[in-house]
């Protein structure tokens, strides 16, 4: 039985509203930047750079499975404007922390996506 269940949503319309829910999830002072996946109508582009002197930043793929689920995806990490080993312990922790705001920013959108 194939899958109906998709985006009911504009592409950019879907981008700003993560745009304004995003920075709600995350800690007080990263910044979020959305942009609208080019190459694919049901995916956003994520870029979240965190406060203080760490200065990394990290840019994720978020891919609507269906009008709820999304798939996360790290496309890249770097530390100023360098790019890093994402393998390292504190990176992979700051990365699942990161990909628990980016789904708990699509839970709070289920309203406009479905």
């Amino acid at each position: 039985m194939a899958n109906t269940d998709t985006l009911a949503i504009d592409q950019q319309q879907l981008a700003a509203a993560w745009s304004e829910t995003l920075p709600t999830v995350l800690n007080a002072s990263d910044r979020a930047e959305v942009l609208a996946d080019e190459a694919e109508s049901n995916a956003l582009r994520l870029h979240i750079a965190t406060a203080g002197h760490s200065n990394y930043s990290f840019d994720f793929k978020c891919t609507y499975v269906d009008s709820r689920e999304v798939k996360v995806d790290l496309v890249d990490v770097e530390v100023d404007g360098r790019n890093v080993d994402e393998r390292t312990n504190i990176i992979q922790t700051m990365v699942d922390d990161y990909v628990r705001h980016i789904h708990e920013c699509a839970q709070q959108l289920h309203s406009i996506t479905k």
